[in-house]
This record gives structure tokens, sequence and C-alpha cells, in this order.
């Protein structure tokens, strides 16, 4: 399966978002995609990002790296990397990995993008 990307601005409470929203897996072959994704945002000066989950099928080591180093690159500037995610079958990932403690993890793009601490 591929990985399909695209990426959306919002505004909410919390200011103005960038939403990617990602679809199908995201692997040791397409998470270089996403990670191109996620640089290309931060060097364009989009630090407040919410990185839409819902249409994952699958997350492995790499794709958690992909998302660890994005959020590294939006801190260096005070920004913020939120995930949307309720597929139990991701989230457990998270939960093993300890990085729930890491990400906020929303349940909707609308509750990411009106959080606003």
């Amino acid at each position: 399966m591929d990985l399909s990307l695209s990426t959306r601005n919002v505004s909410g409470p919390g200011g103005d978002r960038t939403v990617v929203e990602v679809g199908g897996e995201i692997d040791v072959y397409t998470a270089p995609k996403l990670r191109e994704q996620l640089v290309e945002l931060v060097n364009d000066g989009s630090y407040h990002l919410v990185v839409d989950m819902e249409g994952v099928d699958f997350l492995d080591s790499t794709g958690l790296g992909v998302l660890v180093g994005g959020l590294k690159r939006v801190r260096a500037h005070e920004g913020s990397l939120r995930l949307v995610c309720n597929q139990e079958r991701i989230l457990k990932i998270f939960r093993i990995t300890g990085l729930t403690k890491v990400f906020p993890i929303h349940t909707s793009v609308e509750e990411a993008v009106n959080a606003t601490d």
C-alpha cells in the first residue's frame, strides 16, 4: 500500500494550524515521503502542525521516528505537533512506546485545532 498526503490550513482559537492528512501505511518504505512533507512545511514557516492519522492503516518504528523528528523540528521554532487518531491498533503503538506522554493525541481534527494548551 502507498502513502497519501494532503495539507490544508485551518484557523482555531489557538491560532493557525497546518493539517496534514495521512492515509495508508507509514513504514520503512513510505516514511521518507512523510518526513519530506514535514521538513518542507517547517522550512516554509508552518510551526503548528496537526497530523491527521485517521486514514493510517499501519505504523511502524520508522514512522514513529519521523513523527518524533517532526516534533523536534517544530519545537525548535516554539511550535507544536498534535496527532489525530482514534484507531485502537495505532493508539496501542503510542501507549506501548510511551509516546502518549510526548504527543498530544486528539480524537478529531476540530479538537486538535481548537486546543490552546
